[in-house]
């Protein structure tokens, strides 16, 4: 029998459990009104501006990572892709026109998400190891092509990312419109496409889902792909923020986006997990970030409370499923 909100909200335990239940949400909102109690320019519209355009690159590594969480796998070289692929894209968009020098990073993206991939599907490679590989190649490789410098955009193309990375379009940066429309998409294919179900199902039961005939191998390879194209996304926002490709961009952003999924509900051990909630965990670093800064605390003392943040995310999930 299905109780309802009123009923549930009629004895202290069930409080506590719609909570916790929501309590990506609640921590949110209090972070907001925290912010808005302690600092006067937090609401302003630069301020919110800057806090959109901070989390857009991560958050779209994010969702990557959340469908490769949901398979029960784990993605640590995305921070190290976006730096290879903004070198990459650097140097692409001095080379040919605009469109093509994105659609060719988008690609690049894709293939070495494939190696992943391929590694953890056909070879059974564990997922860390795997992609802890590839994190110390792609990082590699991003200082060999740049040469350890970055690589500045010269051509028109070039020009034309920067302005459109750092303006508006009805007061929205134009980076976060397009974090949002993955993240929509991402909400779209988990809720109502095959492809989304099936991953979840994998990773909810891998062995239940290959005897009933899923081809598990086929889609786990191609989250590790699709993650790899969405850090090509994010790493061509970066870069096109800076107008130039460094081979110092995305230092530690796996945590980051790991942070981001733990903090919005998603199991490590796969099948559970929002684009949504990835959104509000994504957003909630965001304003951990955004609140230590308007106060003046330094660098080192944010990732203890970061760190601190996922502890609790992740003793809130084991309540939850008591």
């Amino acid at each position: 029998m299905t109780l309802t909100l009123k009923q549930q909200l009629s004895t202290p335990r069930g409080i506590l459990a719609f909570l916790v239940k929501y309590n990506t949400i609640f921590i949110f909102l209090l972070l907001v009104i925290f912010s808005a109690l302690i600092s006067d320019v937090f609401f302003t519209s630069v301020n919110l501006s800057n806090l959109l355009k901070q989390v857009s690159g991560i958050g779209i590594i994010s969702i990557g990572m959340l469908l490769v969480i949901l398979t029960g796998g784990i993605d640590l070289s995305v921070g190290s892709m976006v730096a290879l692929l903004a070198v990459t894209f650097a140097i692409l968009v001095n080379i040919f026109m605009l469109p093509v020098a994105i659609l060719f990073t988008i690609i690049i993206g894709f293939g070495l998400g494939s190696i992943s991939g391929y590694l953890v599907a056909y070879q059974k490679m564990a997922p860390f190891v795997a992609t802890l590989a590839l994190m110390t190649i792609a990082r590699g490789m991003s200082f060999i092509y740049s040469k350890g410098s970055p690589v500045t955009f010269t051509t028109v193309g070039g020009q034309y990312m920067s302005n459109f990375a750092n303006n508006s379009t009805l007061g929205v940066p134009n980076i976060a419109i397009v974090f949002f429309i993955i993240v929509i998409m991402a909400m779209v294919m988990l809720r109502y496409n095959v492809f989304g179900r099936l991953i979840i199902a994998i990773g909810s039961n891998e062995e239940a889902s290959r005897l009933s005939g899923i081809k598990v191998n086929k889609y786990k390879f191609l989250v590790y792909a699709i993650s790899g194209a969405l850090a090509a996304t994010a790493a061509i926002i970066v870069a096109s923020r800076t107008n130039l490709g460094s081979p110092n961009m995305g230092m530690a952003w796996e945590l980051d986006a790991i942070a981001a999924v733990v903090i919005g509900g998603a199991s490590l051990n796969g099948g559970k997990g929002t684009a949504i909630n990835t959104l509000m965990g994504v957003l909630i670093l965001g304003l951990i970030g955004n609140i230590l800064n308007l106060l003046n605390v330094p660098s080192y003392p944010q990732q203890v409370v970061k760190g601190a943040i996922i502890i609790f995310a992740v003793l809130l999930q084991r309540f939850e499923s008591k």
